[in-house]
């Protein structure tokens, strides 16, 4: 059996809900039943994530701990291709704490109660008892992954669980913005600028990027136009003087992949604006 499928058994037999990852550690498509975002947006938004659709679909929510889907001949395929497990930590109860860099490690071990830390490839993951909000950018370099989120799967880690601090809660409450699902890398280049700058302060941008990932996540149909028109207005009210980063284009490709666009799409879509508004 594959290996990867093993490990992901394990973790469902143990009350962890399980997805497969693809190629840039994230979710594969939408399964052909909701091809082109045909049935809506996610199901069973309000469950635990479990997806009903027959294939692998819908990001977070396709984490599942029944074997009998795990093992079905509609993720065989999907299995053979996937390089990670992942496993959505709302639905374990869990939060992730996600520390990329070693300044917010060291951050974490003076501030955050100890817990069960996990090593990953740049950082730590530090997991907690207990479902909250998720969030990107708390800090710098510190992302919260519970509800409607994935965590890739890195291993047991040490350590003992321990209860969700309010210090962790409370980082969620100072404008970090909602997570996605992180996209494939974009080699799509932000805007450069040369125009004159409105961005008087930080959160003038900000608002508008959290504005725009706001409208994507909340299009019930015609997604692919609504990323379209988004990246539009992004680009007009923001990308004529610099200030917009790689980083805010991978934040709107991330909300849009999340709604079933591929990275295709999505750079497709970003060039098709751009050359609208002769970028």
């Amino acid at each position: 059996m594959n290996t990867l499928l093993n490990t992901a058994l394990e973790l469902a037999w143990a009350g962890v809900p399980v997805l497969p990852l693809r190629e840039g550690k994230v979710p594969f498509g939408n399964c052909r039943t909701c091809a082109r975002n045909i049935c809506g947006g996610r199901p069973n938004m309000k469950s635990a994530g479990t997806c009903q659709c027959p294939a692998v679909c819908h990001a977070w929510a396709a984490a599942t701990t029944d074997p009998r889907v795990l093992t079905s001949p509609a993720w065989a395929p999907v299995w053979r291709q996937a390089v990670a497990v992942a496993y959505h930590p709302g639905g374990a109860e869990l939060t992730v704490v996600d520390l990329d860099n070693a300044e917010a490690v060291a951050w974490a071990r003076k501030a955050l109660p100890p817990t069960r830390t996990v090593v990953t490839t740049r950082g730590e993951h530090w997991i907690y008892q207990g479902t909250m909000r998720s969030a990107n950018a708390v800090r710098p370099c510190m992302d919260i992954k519970s509800r409607m989120a994935y965590v890739r799967w890195l291993g047991d880690g040490t350590g003992t669980v321990t209860a969700l601090p309010a210090v962790v809660r409370a980082l969620a409450g100072r404008g970090a913005s909602t997570v996605r699902p992180a996209p494939q890398a974009s080699t799509v280049p932000a805007p450069i600028g040369g125009g004159e700058c409105r961005h008087r302060t930080p959160a003038y941008l900000e608002r508008g990027i959290c504005m725009a990932e706001q409208r994507i996540t909340e299009a019930r149909s015609a997604v692919h136009t609504t990323v379209y028109r988004t990246f539009l207005a992004v680009l007009s009210t923001h990308g004529r003087c610099g200030c917009l980063t790689n980083a805010h284009v991978e934040r709107l490709f991330t909300a849009a992949q999340a709604k079933g666009e591929t990275l295709r799409h999505c750079a497709d879509a970003w060039a098709n604006a751009r050359t609208a508004l002769r970028m």
